[in-house]
């Protein structure tokens, strides 16, 4: 069984600010980490490569050439593959476009299971997981909290909600998105570190791609979506603070909603 974890690499959300003048995230200084959902994911392939032999785990990502590393990070945890999708004219992407590249990148490695990351902590869409699926036409289960069983032919999993929890099975190929909260990742080794050097990082391009992917659906031309402003919220002189049990937070809101006349009474 081949498995393909997408991965992406973000800005620690912990160190990251808001320009406020141009309301675009800065970026220069904050260091990258792999996306804690995507990090879930690979974690959970290589428990399933440590109870079987026959599981072969890959790691795609796109993203500028300094993702590479993370890349050789995963591998030295790991993973057996990894491909990294970079190409100036794949910049500017919104999930539309990416979910739209990664699916034909998908085509050209081959896959039997796909686990990508819930969402990622610089965008918070969820969107890409189920957008990927949706081009490959493959079913799809979201928010998977733990893997139960893996077959040939099907995977068995909790899909973990607000007030409950589902068992769901579905038939192989698939894609699932993971929860960062599912497992503990493990740590890299000395030896591994080093005997990932050996196995270096398969750089793709949009060339490798453009036999089926029109340059117009690629990129800023590809994607119908943009971010207009990024903005905080801040704490003034003004501002009210409140320390109180859920219930009657819940009250306190739902009561200034209506003062201001933005919800009915």
């Amino acid at each position: 069984m081949k498995i393909v974890v997408l991965a992406k690499q973000v800005p620690d959300s912990t160190e990251i600010t808001v320009d406020k003048k141009t309301g675009t995230l800065v970026r220069d200084g904050v260091p990258s980490i792999i996306n804690p959902d995507d990090l879930a994911g690979l974690e959970a392939a290589l428990e399933l490569k440590d109870k079987s032999d026959d599981v072969v785990v890959e790691v795609l990502s796109m993203g500028p050439p300094q993702a590479a590393g993370m890349l050789q990070e995963a591998i030295a945890r790991g993973a057996d593959k990894a491909y990294l999708l970079t190409d100036r004219r794949l910049g500017g992407a919104d999930t539309c476009a990416t979910s739209r590249t990664l699916a034909a990148a998908l085509d050209k490695i081959g896959y039997d299971l796909i686990i990508a990351g819930r969402q990622a902590i610089d965008g918070d869409t969820a969107q890409v997981g189920p957008q990927t699926a949706e081009r490959l036409g493959i079913p799809q289960v979201t928010y998977v909290d733990e893997v139960l069983e893996v077959a040939p032919d099907h995977i068995k999993v909790k899909k973990s909600l607000e007030d409950e929890d589902q068992i769901v099975s579905v038939q192989l190929p698939a894609v699932i998105t993971t929860l960062s909260g599912m497992n503990k990742p493990r740590y890299m080794n000395c030896v591994d570190i080093v005997d990932s050097f050996n196995n270096p990082v398969v750089i793709m391009t949009y060339d490798d791609l453009a036999e089926n992917l029109p340059m117009e659906q690629i990129g800023l031309a590809g994607s119908p979506t943009q971010v207009f402003r990024t903005f905080t919220k801040d704490v003034t002189a003004a501002t009210e603070t409140f320390n109180l049990p859920a219930e009657e937070t819940g009250k306190q809101i739902a009561e200034t909603l209506k003062e201001k006349q933005l919800i009915k009474k």
